[in-house]
């Protein structure tokens, strides 16, 4: 898995910044309460790109194990699990986590969920049909997240599914303002990541030339842009 400093700083700010600042946040963001302004917009690019992912997935998985890389408070595990899975949801955050079996541990479904927190790139967790990352590597650089889906492609017979922020002008000027006028409660800056770079970096030789990017779409609504690239696991 990746041992860059770079990563390992960043693994501790996502998991002091979800599970301690934003768990309030997330719980209601992930729920169905009424939120307003910057936070409804983002939900609707979040149900945007789930479902743009699940579309990539057949819609009968009995039988597949999936690993939902950074599960959160687990909606995406969920519909997978419905879908016939055997689905390990993994997170940094505890808190989180707890959210999501408190959500759907009891829950009836055609699969199977399990609730594990951790690092989802821990070689142990095993073999996976299909890997599912969303939002979970956009805090990493371009090298960090192929040397992670790489590492991740290594234990995936099938595809694996992940988001990056793509980037553009306006968005890396935004963030360099941003990083002027620090706050405590600030979450974890995105990284934008350039797409050609990004996929220059997946089927490099020196990753293992292992994996071959497919389908690729984007999510832009308002304040929630994303980027979903599938690559399949030679």
């Amino acid at each position: 898995m990746p041992s860059t400093l770079t990563y390992q700083e960043r693994r501790g700010q996502l998991l002091d910044y979800f599970d301690r600042t934003a768990v309030d946040a997330w719980k209601r963001l992930t729920s169905d309460v009424p939120v307003s302004g910057v936070r409804a917009t983002v939900r609707e690019g979040r149900l945007r790109m789930r479902n743009t992912l699940l579309s990539w997935l057949p819609v009968d998985l009995q039988g597949a194990r999936i690993l939902d890389a950074g599960c959160g408070t687990c909606v995406m595990a969920a519909e997978l699990a419905d879908r016939g899975a055997d689905v390990l949801a993994i997170d940094l955050s505890p808190n989180l986590v707890r959210l999501g079996e408190e959500r759907f541990g009891a829950r009836r479904s055609r699969g199977r969920m399990r609730f594990a927190v951790g690092d989802f790139a821990d070689p142990a967790l095993g073999q996976f049909d299909y890997v599912i990352a969303m939002d979970s590597l956009i805090h990493y650089s371009a090298q960090d997240t192929a040397r992670t889906v790489a590492e991740l492609g290594h234990r995936t017979r099938q595809t694996i599914c992940f988001t990056y922020t793509p980037s553009n002008l306006l968005l890396t000027s935004m963030l360099a303002v941003g990083r002027l006028f620090p706050r405590s409660d600030r979450s974890p800056a995105v990284v934008p990541v350039d797409q050609r770079h990004l996929h220059r970096l997946l089927t490099a030789p020196a990753l293992g030339g292992h994996l071959m990017p497919a389908r690729s779409a984007r999510v832009s609504h308002y304040f929630y842009k994303s980027q979903a690239l599938e690559v399949g696991c030679a």
